[in-house]
Parts: C-alpha cells; structure tokens; sequence
C-alpha cells in the first residue's frame, strides 16, 4: 500500500480490451467530446456519426473473424528496426496505413473531463488507432475515387480530341465543336485549354442552373472545389474572384459586361455552349462575338453545339475561316418503334415547327396505357428501366398521370410521377429518386427532360411527338402557347434520353412518313418573343442601326419596325431613334420595359421599396403552384393573403407575410416547439400552395434591382451602420453561427436519391416531414447572411402599403409601367355565370381572366352592382349603364393557350385611369364624349363634367411629366448644372407633394358616364375630319384657342387628319362629331348665365369659353391696365368666330359681337368710364 502508483502503471500497461465485453459504442456521449474538440480546429474527424458507424462494422468484423482483443498500444506505436529494402518479419496493420496521427495524449483525457472512468488511457490509445484506420480507410476511398474519375475523364469521347481542339484554338480565331450529348464537351474543354496555360475563360450556358452545377463539376475534376480558380456568375449570385481562371456565366450576363467593359479585356477565350438552342440572348451573343473578334485579333472564340445545324454556324464564321471539330457521342443502341395514333395521321408539318391540333382534338391515353402493358408483359420486373412520357402540356400530363395511375391500381408496380415547371422543387426532385424493387418510375414530362434535366436509368422513351411554343404576336402583344409538331432535331434528342446509361427502346406515337415530314430544327427565339428589351440594349451599346445588326438569322422586319415604334410610344427613344433619358435608364434595367418604367415611377413619386418588390416579383414565376388553387387546404389557408385590388397586391401580401415569418424564426431551419409563430417558412409555403424559392428570388431580384438604381443614380445609397455596439456583438454572434452552419453544409456530400414510396394516386406528396425535417435549409442560412434584423425590417416595411394613398400610388406606378395594357368587360357580363366572363382588349376581343388569377375566382368584384347603376337623363339615350364606378383591368401579360387569358390582373377606376395614361384623347366641342386612344368611348351626360375631369387629368400628368424629366438629369446633369443636387431635390419635393395632394382628390372624383368599346364601323363616322382653309363660310372651322386652358406652354396646332384642335401633345379638342345628346348639351350650356367667381361678370359661355375666361379672370379690385373695348365695326368683323357670342355692356350701353377674351377686355376698359355717347366718326366710336 505504500507504493500503489507503480503497481496500478503496471496493471495499466498489460491491461487488455476484448471487445466480446467492451464496447467503444457505449462510451459515445464522452468520446465525442475527444472528436470534436473545442472548436473545428481540434475536431479529430469531420463526420462524427460516420465515424462511428465505422467504429461498429469495424469491432463486428474483429469479432466475426475471431479478433476481439485489441492489440496493445505502447508495442503497436514502437518502430521496427529492419534493414533498408527489407520486409519486417512481423505483421502489423499499421504498416499498411497511409496515415499517421501526432495528437498529445494528455489533451485528449483533458477533454474527458478529468473522470476517465471506463475509458482509461489504454483504451484511449487504441481509439486513436481506430481513429486511424477510419482516416486511411477515407483516405483510399477518395483515391479510389480520384482514379475512377481521372478514368472516366480519359474515356469520354472528347478525350481523344484534346490535342486537336487545343491545337486548333491556338492557331484559329473561331473553332466549331460540335458533339452529341455526352461526348463531355462542357466540362472538359475548359479544361483542356486551362491545363494547356489560357487565363480568363469564359463559358456561356442557357440556364443558370447549367452555370453552377458545371462549375461544381469541373471544380471537383480539376480538385479546386474548395479554392476560387473555378467560379459561376448567374442573375441572383456569383462565386468569383480576381483569382478565378474559369468563369460559367449566362449569356445575358455577358452582354450586360459587354455593355460596360470595352472589349471584355478580362477573357482570353470566350466559349458559347448550347449555341443550337438558339436562345434571344445566345443568338444576339454571336452577332457581338462576330464583331468583337474583328476589334481584338487576340480573343479566342470557341462555339459548342450538338452535331445538328453545323453548317449554320461555320457558315456564319465563313469569313473568319472557322474550324470545326466533330466529336462523336457516347449512346447505347436505341431500338426504334413507330406507332401511329389515328388521330394524327392526317396532321401535317409546316410553319413553325408544324401546324397546330384542332380544338376537337382530345388527346387519348389509350395508347400509352398500351405501352405500359407492353412493358408489363414483354419485360420481367427484376429488369430495371424507367419510362420518360414526353407530352406537350400541363393538360395532356394530368390525363396521363390520371389514365396510369388507374391503370397500376390493379398490379401497384409503377410509380407515376409528372414533371412541368409549375411543380414545386421537391417534386421536381422526385424524378431523380429510384423506385423500390420490383417497381419501375413513369415520369411524364413536357420537354424540359429533353436537355434541361438528365434523368439516369431511364430505359423506356415514348415520344408523342407534341411540343407547346411560345410564340408572340406584335401586333395583339399577345404570347401564344400553341401545340406543335415537334422538330427532327428534338425527336432525336428525346430518343437519346433512352441511351444514356443502357440499351433503350424508343415509341414514337407517329408515323415513320410523318417524322420525316417534320422540320429539321426547332425554331430560334429570336423569331418568337418581343423584341423591344433586345433593341433597346443595343441601341444603347452604341449599335447604330438595329436593322443591320449581323444576326445568324435576322427577325421579320416587321417584328422590327413594330418593336421601334413599342419604344417611342414608351417615350423611350426619339422620332430619330435615338435614346431619350428614360431610354437610357431603362436600358441599364436588365428586364422587361414595362417593369422599368415602374421602378422609374417609383423614384420619382417615393414608392420604390414596394415597387421594387413588386417589380423583382412580377419579373420572376409566380410562386402559387398549381396546387394552391386544387387544393380546398391550400385555398382556405392562402385566403387572408388575397386582396380584391389584384394579383400584383396579392403577391405583396404573400411576400410580406414569408418575411414576417422569416423575422419570428430564428433557428435556421431547425424544428421548434409547438408556438404557431415558430412555424418555419417552409412549412408556411407548403400549407398554402407557394413554392418559396421563388420568395429567395424575388429578395435576390429586389437587391439587385436597388443596386441598378443606385449606379444610375436615381437612388440614394442606403447606410446600414446604425447598430449599436450590442446589437454589433449579437450580430457578430450571429454570422459566427451562420457561417459555421453553411460551412456544414458544404462539406456534406450532395442531395442523395431517395427511395420513393408506393403511392398509386398521389396523395402524399411532400408531407410537411419532408417539409421541414430539422435538417439545416441551406437557403434561409443564406438569406440571413445577407439581411440583418433592421433589413429584414426594412423589407418588411418595402412590401407594405397602409394606407389608402400608398396602395392608389402603388397601383398608378403599376399601370404607368403596364398601359396600354388594360382591358374592360364585356357588356353581358352581368347576366353570365363567373366561368363566362368576357373581356376585351384594344386588339383581342372575348379574353377570360386566368383560372389561376383572384378575379378569376371573383369576378363580382369587377361589375357593378344595382346601386352603383344611376338613372340617364331624359336626352341621353344608350343602352350602356350609367355610373361613377366603371372598372378596368391592366394586366402584365396575355396569353393564349386553349382560350385567351389575362394574368396577373388589377383593377383601377376606369375614367380618371384612361384620361390620366391614355397616348391619344379625343373630344368633342363640349367634351362631353371623350375617346381613349382610339377604341374607348367616354360619354358624360352631365353638362361639362367630362370636361372639369379631363383638365384635372391633363394638369396632373404634366406634373407628373416634369417630376419625371426632373428625376432623370441625375443621370445627365453635369458638374456646372443649373441646380445643385440638393436644391433639386427640393424642387422634386415640392412638385412631389402638390401632385398627390391631387392626385389623390382626382382619383376619388365621383363622375357619371357610359363606357363602351368601339367597333371598326364606330370609327368611321366618329370623327369630322379636317376642314378647308378656302372654304370661308364653314362656320364649324375653328380658331386656336389662345389662351391654351389645358396647357399654357403648348402652341395649339390643328390637327390636319381628324380635325379639331391639339391642345396638348396628347388631346384633341372638337374633332369628334356631335350626337343629338351632345348638341342639346351644348345649346343648355349656353343658355345658362355664368358668373365668374374672380370677376363676378355674368356671362353665357361655352365650357372652353370658360375655361380661358379664368385663365386670364383677375378679381375685380386688382389694378390694372385699361384696355379699349372693340368697336361694333369690329366685333361684326370676327362675329362668324367660334367663340363670338353677343354682349351688352352696361357701361358703354353698346351691344358687342365678343369672344370671352374681348368680353374681359372690354369690361376692364368701361368699368370706370362714365357712359359716354357714341361718335358718328366710326375711328371715335371707343371707349377712351
């Protein structure tokens, strides 16, 4: 007892660990501490639970080969001394491990916390061993997997043109590759000519999505996927630097640099991917490329496209002598059956990638559900192979879905899952899991499987042959979503989905003679979509003349020439085609021109962070999924987020509530106790039908948005340093937290495929446990990184609209950026069922409101009720209803699918909208019918209402004009301007609060009239048409007002088509022929006395009489001039003037043939005389 130490030591030392009664297992909660340390700096192993399913097969192995005891540490750890190029005599495992571990032993039991317990220091030792072998064995498995990947690389069809392609992008500008998919082009061709020393890569893909899996892929292979020699750039983010050599960016990104940087200096080679899916931005990219390469002799230009369309392209560098590499691709053998449907035989290819199906035509799911037998009967379960249905639609998808999953109710071996864009991610991602054994995946998918998403183990293809295209008609700006024979080139595309990964077999629901029929290439975007955005960008690159511009294949002309006159009507270029200011700031907005005419308006009137959200929103997909409007689940809960203005205030509530959410969930992603309010984003959106990413969007989109606006200056930079030294601290905390979590996450190996469950009709789709399952949303992380507490707020704050005023604001800033895009209902709409509602645009007759739309649910809304409806005067005779509550709609965009659909709507007072936005206004003489840019009739029974609110409109736009132009000298004023910055901020301030203090007042103007829509025979006889100057006894030709009551500063010009007067640059007067409600209108008018409220004259005047009248009307006190009144000589001479009418002067006693402005004159003339009596000298005859 009196030397216990030495002896325990001993004890130690020859102690051993049988693993028959010790477990490593059972000693988890301390040991963990000895991995993971204090900090990630001392972790032992990255992965702690991988580790210890390690730990577990490892100690079942030793005792399954009857190995338990582990060997003793201190004898494993010594060297054995042996000769130089000699074998020791002795085994040991150790030997063989490619790693070591130099780890302070005293550490780690300091990490136990100082009560070893059963774990003793022996035991720690050997866990060091097994911690050991675990790293070797991770180790191997990397290399074996480096070794398999620098295999796969070598056998890729592209491999054996490395020396060729890198050879001819030496020696040649422009290089053609042309491979089929999977050759392995997009990945290693950057490679290929990084490895052989070119810095600064470009590579150009379609799709965002493109850009960052390749630059993940290719990091992975060139082993650089922690560094920053491989980066993406997209439209939402970027992962580069001044390091990075290769760089995925998307091909408008591209040409927005080009639009700032002189030549991209940055790059030495320029690679276009994909350049045969001829995309607007892919297309315009050549056309610069083609000129680029002249203006740097240096730059190297690589173009990669599939093997189908090749000699377009070295056609189109025939110039530049463009070599062209072919590479074959790496597809399995394909088996070929053609199966014609009767119902298709008789359609026949042409036009735009075929002619479309008629409306008679239903699609049968007979022949699929054949195929599926077929499959069934011909091929054992236990051979693995998927089915790929391609079909055109959303429609024909959920016949099929439906017609199979009836068809699997009796053998339950399928599982049927649909795959189109309006799917949320997460069932997108079903695609990619496999199906359990015995059991086989049909997915049916429009053709977005056809080269945007690769599904592996697909084995089955059926090909319907139907393709549904976007197309765009200038002249209704309606886009068209029509079915189409697809093209050659996409028939053999979706052939090759079978091919990928095995031997497949191909059925094409068409016949062989039909195929052959078809066109050869699908047709380019460029000839589909408006073209105004596009024009804009070049002109605003210096381009002189758009219709010169080298395309590979040039728009119709008239697509042109329509898209220019979209652009001045927009104010956006001048007569001469060049950029106005507002044309040069909407071309430094990389979106659609109405949505940067919005964020222009919001500027100007102080609306931007709700305008900014509704832009980013408005230029993203719209988040309801289809399932928010199938599901009653989904419909009750979304029905506090709906509001009955419009979809656009509908999307701002539901954007506002997700940030909501976001402000109260503070544990990124992971589960909290059962308070509503802890209630995760993600579970919020799944409940209501939203798929959320389009919320991370739509914040992406916002911030960049602000960013734009800054540059331009139309925007004050924001200063976010208020925090206070704790909030500081807490935020530190924060980022600390967050930056470890994102850390995890990619370190975690990518989203593994799962195994899907058998669920014959669909019903359990994404459970809220998938939802939000406590696993860390990578999304939200990022979302926070970048939006602190007061951010957040301030996004919050950006998507609300209080009060009355700031959601009229918000909705004229919205129609600003829309018109002329507003449509108004039909006028049997009150006696037809909310299914049958009709609408009517300018150019598009009987459109619906979209199903998927609020007013499409509520169309009550939009008609008036039996109160709002007034009773007509005696003398006015119209079958429409008279009301001061007629509605619009102004809708972002019409589309045509099987009918016609207005999408996301908003209604607005139809009157005050229309005189306030409208590009042509035309009136007759009292004003009381007003016509709205040539197809919209206004009539106002009421005697001069029309006229009292088509002035309030006309003085608020021009308001609302200069307040525009004085927004925009921030992007032209100079160092020496007129006004300095802050004195025209105040001038903007004070034009700023006059214009809603009445615009907020007009807006609410409660006025009678009738609307309705004017037919081609209407027009025929609605205007006068110009009258002859030598005919001088047409007493109806009338004089130019003088003074201007509509605006002072604009010369009245005659208008020399339709007759009457412009008194703006917008407005017509008198060219509109009398009704015989409107001449008894005017007779009233004049028959009734008129006191002057300044000068208290009592006169009988017409109402533009009246008007200029009170323009130059002082108060009958003021001092001034006094002016002789007219003689009766020369009042006979201008009695056949318009605005003569008789007047007796009760000063002078003399009866006076005077316009309003000699009444006015005469009267300051005689108001202090003393009647005198007329001379008989006709030159004396004046009041002196």
């Amino acid at each position: 007892m009196a030397h216990p130490s030495p002896a325990r030591d001993d004890t130690q030392s020859l102690e051993q660990t049988n693993l028959i009664h010790f477990s490593f297992l059972n000693h988890k909660t301390e040991l963990n501490r000895v991995l993971r340390g204090y900090c990630a700096r001392d972790q032992l192993v990255d992965d702690v639970n991988d580790f210890w399913l390690f730990v577990n097969k490892y100690e079942a192995l030793l005792k399954r080969t009857g190995q338990p005891i582990l060997p003793d540490p201190s004898t494993e750890g010594k060297r054995l001394d042996c000769p130089s190029g000699t074998i020791p005599s002795e085994y040991r495992k150790s030997l063989g491990c490619c790693v070591s571990l130099r780890v302070p032993v005293e550490e780690l039991l300091a990490r136990l916390g100082g009560t070893t317990g059963a774990v003793t220091r022996t035991k720690l030792l050997q866990l060091l061993q097994i911690v050991t072998h675990y790293l070797d064995f991770r180790q191997r498995e990397k290399f074996n997997k480096l070794r398999k990947l620098r295999q796969a690389q070598a056998n890729l069809p592209v491999a054996k043109h490395r020396e060729e392609i890198v050879e001819a992008v030496r020696n040649e500008r422009v290089v053609v590759l042309a491979g089929d998919t999977g050759c392995g082009k997009s990945t290693q061709v950057p490679q290929y000519l990084y490895r052989a020393g070119y810095e600064g890569i470009a590579c150009t893909q379609p799709r965002r999505i493109a850009c960052i899996s390749l630059s993940k892929r290719v990091a992975h292979e060139l082993l650089a996927e922690y560094r920053t020699e491989v980066g993406y750039q997209i439209r939402f983010e970027r992962s580069k630097n001044t390091n990075t050599k290769i760089l995925f960016i998307t091909e408008g990104l591209l040409l927005r640099q080009l639009a700032s940087e002189d030549n991209l200096q940055q790059y030495s080679v320029i690679i276009l991917d994909e350049v045969h899916e001829r995309h607007l931005h892919g297309d315009f990219l050549l056309g610069i490329a083609k000129c680029l390469i002249r203006a740097r002799p240096d730059l190297k230009l690589v173009l990669m496209s599939a093997t189908i369309n090749i000699k377009l392209f070295a056609d189109y560098f025939s110039e530049e002598e463009a070599r062209i590499i072919e590479v074959p691709g790496r597809l399995f053998p394909i088996k070929l059956h053609y199966m014609p449907q009767l119902q298709d035989v008789p359609m026949v290819s042409g036009g735009a990638g075929g002619s479309k199906r008629t409306q008679s035509d239903r699609l049968s799911p007979e022949p699929y559900i054949q195929i599926l037998q077929l499959i069934d009967q011909k091929y054992p379960p236990t051979e693995k192979g998927d089915v790929l249905i391609f079909l055109s639609g959303l429609n024909e998808i959920t016949a099929i879905v439906d017609a199979a999953r009836e068809y699997n109710e009796k053998n339950k071996n399928w599982i049927i899952l649909p795959l189109h864009s309006t799917l949320s991610i997460a069932e997108q991602d079903k695609v990619f899991d496999y199906a359990p054994d015995g059991m086989r995946k049909c997915i049916v998918s429009t053709n977005i499987a056809e080269t945007s998403v690769t599904i592996d183990g697909i084995r089955f293809v059926v090909d319907s042959g139907k393709v549904k295209e976007m197309s765009y008609d200038p002249t209704t700006k309606m886009q068209r979503l029509k079915e189409f024979w697809i093209s050659k080139a996409s028939a053999e595309q979706r052939k090759g989905r079978a091919g990928r990964t095995g031997p497949g077999i191909c059925y094409r629901l068409y016949a062989e003679k039909q195929f052959y029929d078809f066109d050869a290439y699908s047709t380019a975007e460029i000839l589909k979509v408006p073209l105004e955005s596009l024009l804009l960008q070049m002109i605003s690159m210096g381009l002189p003349n758009a219709r010169l511009f080298p395309f590979v294949e040039p728009p119709p002309m008239d697509n042109v020439e329509n898209a220019i006159v979209n652009l001045k009507e927009a104010e956006a270029l001048t007569e001469d085609e060049k950029l106005t200011p507002l044309g040069k700031a909407l071309a430094k907005i990389p979106v659609d021109i109405g949505i940067g005419k919005m964020l222009l308006m919001g500027c100007v009137f102080q609306q931007l962070q709700p305008v900014l959200t509704l832009a980013a929103a408005l230029s993203v997909q719209s988040p309801f999924t289809n399932r928010a409007y199938r599901d009653p689940e989904c419909e009750r809960a979304r029905k506090s987020l709906e509001s009955d203005h419009g979809d656009p205030i509908t999307l701002l509530n539901a954007y506002k509530e997700w940030l909501e959410i976001k402000q109260h969930r503070t544990d990124y992603g992971r589960r909290d106790d059962g308070d509503r309010r802890s209630e995760s984003s993600k579970v919020w959106c799944r409940r209501r039908g939203l798929e959320e990413q389009r919320f991370y969007e739509i914040t992406k989109l916002r911030n960049q948005f602000q960013d734009l606006l800054q540059d331009c200056g139309l925007m004050e930079t924001q200063n976010n340093d208020h925090l206070s030294s704790a909030e500081r601290a807490i935020r530190n905390g924060e980022l600390r937290q967050l930056k470890e979590l994102r850390k995890a996450h990619r370190m975690e190996a990518p989203r593994k495929r799962k195994l899907l469950k058998s669920d014959p009709w669909g019903l359990g789709e994404d459970g809220e446990e998938e939802a939000d399952d406590g696993r860390v949303d990578i999304r939200d992380v990022e979302f926070r990184l970048s939006h602190d507490a007061s951010k957040l707020q301030h996004l919050v704050s950006g998507a609300t609209a209080c009060s009355y005023r700031d959601l009229m604001t918000l909705k004229l800033i919205l129609v600003s950026g829309l018109y002329p895009q507003v449509a108004i209902a039909d006028e049997f709409n009150y006696c037809k069922s909310l299914s049958e509602q009709f609408f009517h645009t300018r150019a598009k007759p009987y459109v619906s409101l979209h199903p998927m739309s609020f007013f499409g649910n509520n169309a009550q809304i939009l008609q008036l009720t039996d109160s709002e409806i007034e009773e007509k005067p005696p003398t006015y005779k119209s079958r429409q209803p008279l009301s001061s509550r007629h509605q619009i709609v102004c809708y972002l965009t019409l589309l045509e699918t099987n009918k016609s659909y207005l999408t996301n709507t908003l209604r607005m007072p139809a009157a005050q909208t229309l005189l306030l936005f409208a590009h042509t206004i035309e009136t007759n003489a009292s004003c009381s019918r007003i016509v709205c840019d040539a197809w919209l009739c206004l009539d106002f029974p009421a005697p001069e209402s029309g006229q009292a609110l088509l002035l309030k409109a006309t003085k608020l736009r021009r308001l609302w004009n200069r307040l525009l132009a004085e927004k925009l000298k921030a992007l032209t004023i100079t160092a020496d301007g007129e006004l300095t910055k802050a004195e025209r901020n105040v001038s903007i301030d004070q034009m700023n609060r006059e214009l809603w203090s009445s615009l907020a007042q007009y807006m609410n103007t409660e006025v009678c009239y009738t609307m309705k829509k004017l037919l081609p025979a209407d027009l025929k006889t609605l205007y006068k048409g110009p009258s002859l100057e030598e005919d001088e006894e047409d007493e109806e030709r009338m004089e130019l007002p003088d003074p201007n009551p509509f605006a002072e500063d604009f010369q009245p010009l005659r208008n020399e088509t339709k007759g009457g007067v412009y008194l703006t640059e917008n407005i017509t007067y008198g060219c509109v022929v009398e009704t015989d409600w409107s001449i008894q209108m005017q007779d009233l008018i004049l028959e009734q006395d008129w006191e002057c409220a300044h000068c208290r004259g009592t006169y009988r005047l017409t109402g533009l009489q009246k008007l200029q009248h009170t323009v130059l009307c002082k108060p009958a006190d003021d001092e001034e001039e006094k002016v002789a009144p007219p003689t009766a000589s020369d009042a006979s001479i201008s009695s056949k003037k318009l605005n003569a009418t008789r007047y007796d002067c009760s000063n002078c006693g003399q009866q006076l043939m005077l316009s309003a402005i000699e009444v006015l004159k005469h009267k300051k003339g005689c108001s202090k005389r003393v009647k005198q009596e007329p001379s008989d000298d006709p030159k004396e005859e004046k009041c002196s």
